[in-house]
């Protein structure tokens, strides 16, 4: 077994200097990748998860020896400054699927040449008390101005050019990736940890299987992804289609990016539900199963892959929060690049303020009632309230609560013109039935009433059984208002 804690309600930490700053040898190397796809992230967290279990120190060192090693912040220079704790890792999902079988690659459609590029990039940062892990996911399409550089394909020096994200890898490999992401964020990163195709798949085979759950039938052409709504439990291949598919609906990649981070959390759930974690067997096969493909920086070694799996004991899917970087334009177009994301300078800055000063995303830890997964985002439904009933002020406390739970209420509530109204109505026009359904889920018991010609405003008409409001949250997050959500809110009931 392990040696011990020093501290059994905290990790060993690494020498500091006065002040509580690592020296900076030590501070340089705190870096990783984030895995493309948020199973690749899920493939990484699990194994530093797995090591939570105490197994020995020479089955974590076999881990160590086993990954390959890359210099991401070699000859780096003007880095952004520590933030006041924590842990930044950056974890990056490749392409690369040189290890997948044939049947495989027919299977799962895993065809084609690798563009040798980051379809996912993520931020993980771990709390200085480990008790907290935020994801940030950055959109593989997001302007970015890339450093100068030196093209590690065609040997050409580049000065500081405009790119989409995920090309820095193309062009510079993870070191670029970490000064174009350390860039744009401000944040410094600490660890890199790259994962590809291959490592996901036997990972999540590995593990017996990760379970996820959907409001709506989920299908994609392109990646052959095709279920219905309910609960799944997919295998490594079916994983690698889920958080891959883009062509779902309009949400495209940002879509997928929720669907990364989703089941990322699953893997959370099933890690540190199941008995993987006290399994030294199970432990073991999955560490061989990461080795092969997963490559890391060379400081993060069994030393840290110990405090931290110690540290992280009680770790659990509500210790985690998941979100993406605020979004001001869609289909900013720069010549030469094509179409790109454009991030919100203002909300953006805000969030890796939040990183750089160890600060939950979620600006309320208190636990909250499960929310209700529903079709349509809350903050796309716009609703006018009438009271039906002669008790005075129901209207506009029936608008308050639904405008509580995200709905984007008139802020004027009205009274209906009948009254007596014993049971909730939802009125709509049947062109936005989904709405409706979305909003009645929040009004268990509501009667729903079709009005042809009403347009996109829904109407609730509260009745003298209005008992309060659900909860709700989107089944894609993305359609609605920038959030954070925790990883108990997306994982199945």
């Amino acid at each position: 077994m392990p040696q011990p804690p020093r501290n059994p309600a905290r990790p060993p930490r690494p020498t500091s200097r006065p002040g509580g700053r690592q020296p900076p040898e030590r501070r340089r190397h705190r870096q990783r990748t984030k895995p493309r796809w948020a199973m690749r992230v899920a493939t990484a967290l699990s194994v530093v998860v797995l090591a939570s279990a105490g197994i020995g120190h020479a089955v974590v060192t076999s881990l160590d020896t086993g990954i390959t090693r890359v210099d991401p912040f070699k000859d780096m220079k003007n880095r952004p400054a520590a933030g006041d704790g924590g842990m930044n890792v950056l974890l990056v999902g490749t392409d690369g699927r040189d290890k997948i079988t044939e049947e495989e690659r027919r299977k799962y459609r895993l065809g084609g040449a690798p563009c040798h590029c980051t379809d996912t990039i993520m931020i993980v940062h771990i709390s200085e008390d480990r008790d907290r892990a935020s994801v940030v996911s950055l959109p593989r399409d997001s302007y970015a101005e890339a450093p100068a550089h030196t093209d590690q394909n065609s040997g050409d020096k580049h000065d500081t050019h405009p790119i989409k994200i995920n090309s820095a890898y193309a062009e510079g490999g993870p070191n670029l990736t970490v000064r174009t992401v350390e860039n744009m964020t401000k944040v410094k990163i600490d660890h890199y940890l790259e994962v590809d195709f291959t490592s996901f798949m036997r990972t999540v085979d590995v593990l017996g299987g990760v379970e996820i759950c959907t409001v709506r039938p989920m299908k994609d052409s392109y990646t052959g992804l095709d279920l219905a709504a309910g609960r799944h439990r997919l295998n490594g291949g079916e994983a690698l289609q889920y958080v891959r598919s883009r062509h779902i609906d309009g949400a495209a990649d940002l879509g997928r990016m929720q669907r990364q981070q989703r089941f990322l959390a699953a893997v959370i759930a099933k890690a540190t539900s199941s008995g993987v974690l006290l399994n030294p067997i199970k432990f073991r096969n999955v560490t061989r199963t990461v080795l092969g493909s997963m490559r890391a920086d060379k400081s993060f070694g069994t030393d840290e892959m110990l405090d931290l799996g110690r540290a992280m004991r009680s770790f659990t899917p509500a210790s985690s929060e998941f979100t993406s970087v605020p979004i001001g334009k869609m289909g900013h177009v720069v010549p030469g690049i094509g179409s790109t994301i454009k991030w919100d300078d203002e909300k953006s800055a805000k969030l890796f303020k939040a990183l750089r000063e160890d600060k939950p995303l979620a600006p309320y830890r208190v636990r909250k009632p499960k929310a209700v997964p529903v079709d349509v985002a809350p903050q796309q439904i716009r609703v006018q309230v009438e009271n039906g009933t002669k008790t005075p002020g129901l209207g506009k406390k029936v608008d308050k609560a639904l405008r509580s739970t995200g709905f984007r209420t008139t802020r004027t509530p009205d009274t209906a013109d009948r009254l007596g109204v014993k049971r909730t109505v939802v009125a709509y026009d049947p062109r936005w039935d989904r709405s409706a359904k979305s909003l009645a889920t929040a009004l268990p018991g509501c009667e729903m009433r079709k009005v042809k010609g009403q347009g996109s405003l829904l109407k609730v008409i509260a009745g003298a059984d209005f008992d309060g409001v659900r909860r709700v949250r989107a089944d894609d997050p993305y359609q609605g208002e920038f959030g954070v959500v925790t990883g108990d809110q997306v994982v199945c009931g």
